[in-house]
Parts: C-alpha cells; structure tokens; sequence
C-alpha cells in the first residue's frame, strides 16, 4: 500500500480522526490515542508507525522490514520503512489491530462513547 492508501484505510477505521503533528507527519487517532503515524521519507520517525499488541512486540520488531518505532518502541510501537515490502493485506491486518489495541485501552465510558 502507499501512504496514501494507508491514509484512507486509517481514516475509515471507526472513530479514527486525522491530525498534522511533528513536521508534517500524519497522526492517526482513536479517542484521542495514536495508533498511526505516516511520515515524510526522511523523518526520523520511520515511514509508518503503528502500535503492536504488546505480546507481539518482540517477534514483530525484529521481523524482515520491520523495526522498533523512534520514540516510541517504549510503548510497543514498530515501524515499517518501506510500506510496499508488505502485502495490502498484511498491512491492512496491522492497522487494524492497532486501531484495536487502542480502542480496546480507552476508558469504558470513551469506549461507549465512541460506539465500541
């Protein structure tokens, strides 16, 4: 997928909002919590950044194209810095369960609120 196309997808997951941070790098959120970053090529964030599910953190992070996430592999966060060296599904799969894992973290009362 291109950034672009990673762009929509995360923009249709439920409750997920779009904000510019840090240099122009796009900040996917769901209740207010980030589970997407898209950054410029040269960003020291990495290209695309996505939480992982904690219990996969460490067998994701050290798979073929994959990375620890600058600045936030503290919080289980990976990078990919080519997105094409995943399948549309794959990466489609990953985003989803960030959007997931976040939304699954939000308060009960936010979670209701947003329809979860």
């Amino acid at each position: 997928m291109t950034p672009k196309q990673i762009a929509t997808y995360c923009s249709k997951l439920p409750a997920a909002t779009m904000v510019v941070q840090w240099e122009g790098v796009q900040v996917f959120k769901v209740g207010g919590k980030m589970f997407c970053l898209i950054a410029l090529a040269d960003h020291s964030v990495g290209r695309i950044s996505f939480k992982s599910a904690p219990e996969h953190y460490d067998a994701l992070s050290r798979s073929p194209g994959f990375r620890p996430a600058p600045y936030l592999a503290r919080a289980k966060w990976v990078s990919v810095d080519d997105p094409a060296s995943l399948t549309d599904t794959e990466m489609k799969a990953y985003l989803k369960r960030a959007h997931a894992v976040i939304a699954a973290a939000l308060p009960k009362r936010k979670q209701k609120e947003l329809g979860f």
